[in-house]
């Protein structure tokens, strides 16, 4: 039988306009369970696995498109109660990100160092306030859209994901992690544990450059770089990643190696903006996107080394 932690079934209603009109939008049926445990939940989503049984962290993505009735889970296993999962931490040269860590916890530095600042200003570009209240880090990994930042974000930074099930827990890199839109490497039977992201040393510089129709809209196309300048003023360990373009977020090493032992100029901007547009592959609208890529990169670029870019990398 199902756990003690089966609340019951439960019908969600979701309030919309349709043609001016205010319209009840109500998925089908669920059966919502709420462990207290990681081991708990694991257990409870294995159970549940051959009924559609889905993981609710923030709810963000899953409960609109419930409403809509394009997905349709037998049961929710809300993993909001699992305290060991609302835990930030820092430890062993680590930021450990738990599954139910919400966007709005990064509006202040939760790391030492770049790091730290980092996280501060991408979250500036999530959506909008009330979406940051309730989305979770781990659930934007998880939903896997393209033009989402935080998967940009683990992309660039070498994220390590923790997947738990009742079989085991497994540490999976993000560039693995990231199979596709809207695909991961999670199993039907694994949740999202913990993101553990990598600080940055004391003299990283980065730059984040996003552009979207309207603030708060999915980006078109954006552009992280992580780098430090050596003891003769040369960038090294540059650290180049795309989103929004591409099916999966991912860094460029073509760009990457043609920062690494260059000398800063404005000139540069552009000639990894021109880079960009060569290595990448978007999925759609391709001239548009690569003019897009041109100056996303470059301006990310520009905010790291402290440059505006050249007219012609805009």
């Amino acid at each position: 039988g199902m756990p003690l932690t089966s609340l019951g079934r439960c019908q969600l209603i979701v309030l919309t306009l349709v043609e001016g009109r205010r319209t009840r939008l109500k998925p089908p049926p669920f059966i919502w369970h709420r462990p207290t445990v990681a081991a708990e939940a694991a257990a409870i989503l294995a159970e549940v696995v051959p009924e559609d049984g889905r993981i609710l962290a923030g709810g963000q993505s899953l409960l609109p498109a419930m409403a809509l009735r394009v997905a349709r889970p037998g049961h929710l296993v809300d993993i909001n109660a699992v305290a060991e999962f609302a835990t930030l931490s820092v430890q062993n040269g680590t930021l450990r990100i738990g599954a139910t860590v919400r966007h709005n916890a990064f509006q202040r530095p939760v790391a030492p160092g770049p790091l730290g600042a980092l996280l501060s200003e991408v979250v500036r570009h999530i959506a909008h306030w009330p979406i940051r209240t309730r989305g979770t880090f781990g659930g934007s990994l998880c939903h896997a859209e393209p033009a989402s930042e935080w998967p940009l974000v683990a992309a660039v930074l070498g994220a390590e994901i923790t997947a738990l099930s009742t079989r085991s827990a497994r540490r999976i890199g993000a560039a693995a992690f990231l199979r596709g839109p809207l695909e991961t490497a999670l199993a039907p039977d694994e949740l999202l544990q913990s993101v553990e992201l990598p600080l940055l040393p004391d003299d990283a510089r980065f730059g984040f450059e996003e552009v979207a129709r309207r603030v708060g809209d999915f980006a078109q196309a954006m552009a992280l770089v992580v780098l430090r300048l050596d003891a003769a003023g040369r960038i090294a360990g540059a650290r180049l990643g795309l989103g929004g373009v591409e099916v999966v977020p991912r860094r460029l090493p073509g760009v990457e190696a043609l920062l690494n032992g260059a000398a800063p100029s404005p000139r540069l901007l552009a000639e990894a903006g021109a880079a960009a547009v060569t290595e990448a592959e978007p999925m759609e609208d391709p001239a548009y996107r690569r003019a897009l890529v041109r100056g996303v990169v470059a301006r990310a670029l520009g905010r790291a080394l402290g440059f505006q870019p050249l007219a012609r990398a805009a």
